[in-house]
Formats: C-alpha cells, sequence, structure tokens
C-alpha cells in the first residue's frame, strides 16, 4: 500500500505481536497451540484445526491403506528371497526392489496416470470422488492409484532389508538345529527365522510410515488428492504460514510416534527385551 505510513506500519506491528521480541513471540504462540488455538488460515479464512480435520481423515485412509499394502507384501518377498539366495527368484525380487527405491515418486505417479487412467481408463487420474457420486466405490477408486504409488516405492528397502536381515539368521546355529530335528523349510522360516530377523526390519518399517507423509504430499499433488499432502502445498504456495507450520509438525508427531512404537514392539519380538 503506497499510502502505509509509519504510525500505520506500528499499529500493525503491535497487532500481530511483531513488535516483541522472538522469544516472546514464540512463547505466546506456543502457549496458544498447547491451548488449541493454531490461528486462522489466511487461504481459507478459517480457523487451521478446522481446515485440517477433512484433510488429516483423507491422508490418514490413504497412508493406512499403503503402510499394511506395503508391509504385507514387502516381508513375504524378503523371505521368499532369502528362503533361495543367489536364485532366479532372488535376482528378480532385488531388480524390483532396486527400481522401486530409484524411481522418483512424481514420476511413477504419472505413469501410473498414463497406464491406468489414460490409455486403459480403468480408473480415474485424480481426486477424491465424482462429482455428484457419493458412494464408497466411487471414492474407492479414486484412491487406487494414489495407494498404489506410496505402496510401490516403500516396499522396495523393506523387502531388501528383509532379505539380508533373514539370510544372516538363516546362517546361525540355532537354525541347523531345527532342521537337524527335521524340521520343514517353511517352519524353520516363519516358525524360527522370521521373529528373530523382524528386529531390525521393524525399525526400517517406522521410519518408512513417517516417510510416508512426504512421499503423500508429491503423491497427492500429482493425483490432486485433497489430503495433507496437497493442503500443505497449498499453504506454502498461498503463503498460509499457520496452516503450513501445523501441517509439518504434524509430520514430525506422527514420526515420533511411529519410532515409539517401533520401540515397544521390539519387546514383542524379544524376549531380552524388556522396559521394566
Amino acid at each position: 500500500d503506497p499510502n502505509l505510513t509509519p504510525a500505520d506500519a506500528a499499529r500493525l506491528k503491535a497487532l500481530y505481536g511483531l513488535d516483541k521480541p522472538i522469544w516472546d513471540r514464540y512463547l505466546n504462540w506456543l502457549s496458544a497451540a498447547l491451548s488449541g488455538d493454531l490461528g486462522f488460515s489466511r487461504v481459507f479464512s478459517r480457523p487451521v484445526p478446522e481446515v485440517m480435520m477433512p484433510h488429516l481423515r483423507r491422508t490418514v485412509i490413504l497412508m493406512g491403506a499403503s503402510f499394511v499394502l506395503a508391509t504385507a507384501i514387502a516381508i513375504p518377498l524378503g523371505v521368499l528371497a532369502a528362503s533361495r539366495p543367489y536364485s532366479f527368484r532372488d535376482y528378480t525380487i532385488n531388480l524390483l526392489s532396486f527400481a522401486g527405491k530409484s524411481v522418483p515418486p512424481f514420476w511413477l505417479a504419472l505413469m501410473l496416470i498414463l497406464l491406468f487412467a489414460v490409455q486403459l481408463r480403468w480408473f480415474p487420474p485424480g481426486g477424491f470422488e465424482t462429482a455428484g457420486e457419493n458412494s464408497v466405490w466411487d471414492r474407492i477408486r479414486h484412491m487406487v492409484l494414489p495407494v498404489l504409488t506410496l505402496t510401490l516405492l516403500n516396499i522396495a528397502s523393506v523387502a531388501r532389508l528383509m532379505r539380508a536381515e533373514m539370510m544372516g539368521v538363516l546362517r546361525q546355529d540355532f537354525i541347523r538345529t531345527a532342521r537337524a530335528k527335521g524340521l520343514s523349510q517353511r517352519g524353520v522360516l516363519f516358525g524360527h527365522a522370521l521373529r528373530n530377523a523382524l528386529i531390525p526390519v521393524v525399525t526400517i518399517i517406522a521410519l518408512e510410515f513417517g516417510a510416508l507423509f512426504s512421499g503423500a504430499l508429491i503423491t497427492e499433488t500429482v493425483f490432486s488428492y485433497p489430503g495433507m499432502g496437497k493442503l500443505i502445498y497449498d499453504a506454502i504456495i498461498g503463503n498460509d504460514f499457520n496452516l503450513a507450520l501445523f501441517g509439518l509438525l504434524f509430520a514430525t508427531l506422527i514420526t515420533l510416534i511411529a519410532n515409539l512404537g517401533a520401540d515397544l514392539t521390539y519387546a514383542g519380538l524379544d524376549p531380552r527385551i524388556s522396559y521394566k
């Protein structure tokens, strides 16, 4: 505003608390945030929690589905690769894991859109639901490609680590003893080796769960999926600092909770670990 006077600028700074020391401003923000006052969104002109909750629910569904699928697929793949090391099956799983780890999320998302939405027309290219069609099946169809993108990206690292840990466990003496007693290959793999190999894998799974949120930011933006990732992107582009700050704080909280869950899971997997 070319007509803004120094007195007007001083009044605005006093209104927003910008005339106070930075530590004072931080303490005021922290006390307000702990009491649930996260400020207003300048893009949506509504309180931040009110804007966040619908997007948060959609991202929780997206991340939860991707996490469960990736874990359910990656662990058996790692076990299968380790059961016959340096075989054709092992090389194939390794090749697919390297490919999944190397592919950028945005490129994979675009390729899936090109194949399944443009060429085959099996699924919608983006969005959350078709206008005027409020059905569960329609929303599931819109979620297939984003979930598939995040699942494929997160299978790779878990499958490779599962393979490496299983191969290390399968060389240990107690596995030779189990085989000498006549235990079947299936019993050795899933009854003895898997539980011991899962301990370090749980750490990676927890870290991958936290990384899902950052991956969801790119994936949701490409697919125009109205979740937390897309909301944070729009907030950053629109200089909506309150909204972007809370979104990033939530991502940090998710990572901390995932790591805490991994620490608590260790005790269930390894009887030697106790938190008493």
